[in-house]
């Protein structure tokens, strides 16, 4: 069941370009990217940081070694790594491993496709968000709606794997997504969901903590890699 729930604009948004995925689909490719994130290289990879207090950076995670950390300050609105703009009419692959650390209940973005201008638009069409005891993917409408297309018990301190195909569109924007390598049915009881993908006159890729909480988080992120093939993206 589609859950449609009307929110304030939010400040901040993400697109995500989508795919069509069969359920017995496996992680196979060229692993050819074009674009990547590799917390050995540094942070010259995003064309921006948006944290003010200087707390994304580098740190070695005892299962996954060298990895992003992104902290939230308590009453700080984000944290957040800035990556590649999207073009409309695209289509690629996302995927990434990450874990965070959320101690209270305010609602927390953990990755984002943003469209700017953020009024009028679906602000952020895709979205991954931490709220009430629960890890959501998101669609975001043209009118700023929120559809949940799929959703999990958030568990702190614990490492997942994501895996997004997208394709940017306004209204016939698709999405497919995988957790943990194994490619989910979305709320609308498919593998792929059509809706809004991309918005205004630009739309751009985020990951980090994002929304204002009495609490300080924290999200760690592997190598964040974007491709034309799930293989690209997932080897």
């Amino acid at each position: 069941m589609i859950r449609i729930l009307a929110r304030p604009v939010a400040v901040l948004s993400c697109v995500l370009v989508t795919a069509v995925l069969s359920a017995g689909s496996t992680y196979a490719g060229t692993h050819s990217l074009s674009w990547s994130a590799d917390p050995h290289h540094g942070v010259g990879a995003f064309p921006s940081i948006q944290c003010d207090t200087g707390t994304f950076r580098t740190t070695t995670d005892p299962q996954q070694g060298l990895v992003w950390q992104a902290e939230q300050p308590a009453n700080l609105e984000r944290c957040e790594s800035v990556g590649p703009d999207l073009k409309q009419g695209s289509t690629y692959y996302l995927g990434w491993s990450s874990k965070f650390h959320i101690t209270d209940s305010t609602s927390r973005y953990i990755f984002q496709v943003k469209s700017s201008p953020s009024t009028g638009t679906a602000n952020h069409p895709i979205v991954l968000e931490v709220v009430g005891g629960q890890l959501q993917l998101q669609e975001w409408t043209h009118e700023h709606n929120e559809v949940v297309l799929w959703q999990t018990k958030a568990v702190d301190d614990h490492w997942n794997r994501y895996a997004l195909r997208v394709f940017e569109g306004q209204t016939k924007g698709t999405i497919q997504f995988w957790f943990n390598g194994k490619p989910q049915q979305l709320s609308n009881g498919s593998n792929t969901y059509t809706g809004t993908t991309y918005d205004g006159t630009r739309s751009y890729l985020k990951w980090g903590l994002y929304h204002v909480a009495p609490e300080p988080a924290t999200q760690w992120l592997s190598t964040i890699k974007m491709g034309s093939t799930l293989g690209d993206v997932t080897s």
